[in-house]
């Protein structure tokens, strides 16, 4: 029986992956323009979006930025090493909260507020992951059969993402006591329900500084 040997087309090609990335990064960007605007829409865990709300609501975006940013480069390693992109930490954690966190963070709104700006952010933003995942796999995996460290790459966003908890319970901490207190149960529950406890430090800081705020001195 001869077996039919199906010619390269769009659905095989390496030039079609990034634009699939793109799509998909253009509606999650979206997204993330919706819930900037009308507080509805982002599209994430309940803990990562809380980072970018903790930044919408108090100005800083540090928390946001270096966690989706870790996550974004992990995940663009990893996917040229393995040949499989994590949507979840790549697109919606890395373009869905970092980029924009890092944006705000610098100042720059307008790709996050306009619904346009925000497509087209996404989609270039998308265009350059999915490109630079398969130029680095084309120049690497594609000419030896090493896996140069895909073993250690696997879940190093996560790794890096563990060390923002401690800093954020002991920021939380040095703010007021209820918020260390709130930071510190926030992070413990999130640790029992096995999330990262970054946003549960995030959450129960907000949660015990919208009762117990702090006093400003004039």
């Amino acid at each position: 029986m001869n077996e039919r040997i199906e010619k390269p087309n769009f659905w095989f090609a390496d030039w079609s992956f990034p634009i699939f990335v793109g799509l998909l990064a253009a509606g999650i960007f979206a997204g993330t323009h919706m819930y900037f605007v009308y507080g509805v829409g982002a599209f994430n865990e309940v803990a990562i979006v809380a980072m970018l709300k903790a930044g919408m609501d108090g100005g800083s975006y540090g928390a946001a930025a270096a966690f989706g940013a870790s996550f974004l480069f992990a995940r663009i390693l990893e996917g040229s090493l393995v040949g499989i992109l994590d949507l979840g930490g790549a697109i919606l954690t890395g373009i869905g909260i970092g980029v924009p966190a890092i944006l705000l963070s610098m100042g720059i709104v307008a790709p996050i507020e306009n619904f346009a700006l925000a497509l087209l952010t996404g989609l270039i933003c998308g265009l350059a992951t999915g490109g630079i995942i398969v130029l680095i796999r084309k120049f690497t995996i594609n000419q030896s059969n090493s896996t140069f460290g895909a073993d250690v790459m696997m879940g190093a966003g996560n790794a890096s993402g563990r060390f923002l908890g401690p800093l954020i319970i002991l920021s939380a901490c040095g703010a007021s006591i209820p918020i260390g207190i709130g930071a510190t149960i926030g992070s413990v529950i999130f640790y029992l329900w096995k999330k990262p406890i970054a946003g549960g430090a995030i959450l129960g800081a907000m949660i015990l500084g919208a009762i117990f705020p702090i006093a400003l001195g004039s």
